[in-house]
C-alpha cells in the first residue's frame, strides 16, 4: 500500500506544507515531512512492520497516517516550531489575546442602617407626646 497526505497550513503569515507517506510492504515506515519554503522543518517516521500480516493493514495504515499527520500539524499550530532557527523571526506575531472581561463595577455601598430610635418606656412615650400638646396649645 502506498498512500500519501499533503496539506498547506497558513500559519502566522506563512504557508507550511505537510507530507505524509506509506513507504509501502517493503519499506513499512510511514513518514511526515513539515516543509517552509521547500526546506525540511521537521520529520515523524512510524515502522509498522509489526502488522505486516495483519488482515486489516491498509485501514491500519490509514489511520496511523492520519493519526501522525495530524499531530505534526498540531504541534505547528501549537507552536512547537515557532523558535526553529529557519523561521525565527520570519513569523507574525501571535495575535493578541482577548482581552479580560471588565471587571463589574463594585456595588454601592449598603446604606446606612437607619439609627436606632432611642428605647423609651410607655410613660416616655407619653410624656413626650404630652409636652407636644402643651406647646401647640400655646
Amino acid at each position: 500500500m502506498k498512500l500519501g497526505l499533503n496539506q498547506n497550513i497558513p500559519y502566522r503569515g506563512e504557508t507550511f506544507h505537510i507530507q505524509t507517506e506509506d513507504g509501502g510492504r517493503n519499506n513499512p515506515v510511514i513518514t511526515t515531512h513539515l516543509f517552509i519554503g521547500g526546506a525540511i522543518l521537521a520529520s515523524r517516521k512510524t515502522t509498522y512492520e509489526d502488522i505486516l500480516k495483519s488482515d486489516k493493514l491498509d485501514d491500519v495504515v490509514k489511520e496511523i497516517m492520519t493519526e501522525q499527520h495530524k499531530k505534526l500539524m498540531k504541534e505547528l499550530i501549537n507552536g512547537a516550531f515557532d523558535e526553529h532557527p529557519a523561521i525565527a523571526g520570519k513569523l507574525k506575531p501571535k495575535p493578541a489575546a482577548a482581552a479580560p472581561a471588565a471587571a463589574a463595577p463594585a456595588p454601592a455601598p449598603a446604606a446606612a442602617p437607619p439609627a436606632q430610635a432611642k428605647s423609651s418606656s410607655i410613660d416616655d412615650i407619653i410624656m413626650d407626646r404630652l409636652s407636644l400638646k402643651g406647646k401647640d396649645q400655646k
